[in-house]
């Protein structure tokens, strides 16, 4: 049992447990037990600004002015560029995407161009057979840009950059669609050897 000395009458009762302590000597003797002795002894402890630190919304706003304008006008610039070159690469795309239909849609015309750009003289067996290729790879073009605009506009949203997205897919989706577009060549054997001599 802890010895109890009892009160002057009059007197306030000297504290036991830290009940009369003031916020700041209660911070200060969970942080600095070097002060206890100071506190037991009656003398004035300066509490250090660390323990002082203020609570509330004086808080928030001192955290708020420990990151530097500079780097948070950084961010915002390269967002806003991030923002513009992504439409930018969206805008090109839908153009390419748009343009690409007559030469698609006409595969007979497109195989026509091809030879002659490579200086091929060859004609399709069958130009009929081409057009549901043309057809395949207009229909890719169009949903892998839809595609590429709604994860880019998701990924903005989130604050990612997103250039780069725009950019990968066109790639992907361009060269996709080269793809389907050189099939009718090669079922017919008479252009494609044609073509593939002229490679050669």
């Amino acid at each position: 049992m802890t010895d109890a000395v009892a009160p002057e009458p009059g007197a306030r009762p000297r504290p036991q447990y830290g009940e009369y302590a003031t916020p700041e000597e209660q911070r200060a003797r969970i942080r600095q037990p070097d002060v206890t002795a100071a506190l037991e002894t009656g003398r004035p402890v300066e509490v250090p600004p660390a323990v002082a630190a203020p609570v509330g919304p004086a808080a928030t706003e001192t955290a708020g002015a420990d990151v530097p304008p500079a780097a948070d006008a950084a961010l915002t610039r390269r967002r806003a560029v991030d923002r513009i070159v992504t439409f930018a690469l969206l805008a090109y795309g839908l153009v390419n995407v748009i343009s690409s239909y007559p030469a698609f849609l006409d595969y007979s015309a497109y195989a026509d161009t091809m030879f002659t750009v490579l200086g091929v003289e060859a004609e399709l067996a069958d130009p009929a057979a081409g057009r549901p290729w043309g057809i395949a790879a207009a229909l890719l073009l169009t949903v892998g840009w839809i595609a590429t605009a709604a994860i880019s506009w998701w990924n903005m949203s989130r604050r990612r950059l997103s250039w780069w997205i725009p950019l990968v897919a066109g790639v992907v989706f361009v060269f996709v669609a080269g793809m389907l577009m050189v099939v009718p060549l090669m079922n017919d054997p008479a252009a494609w050897d044609a073509l593939v001599g002229s490679l050669g």
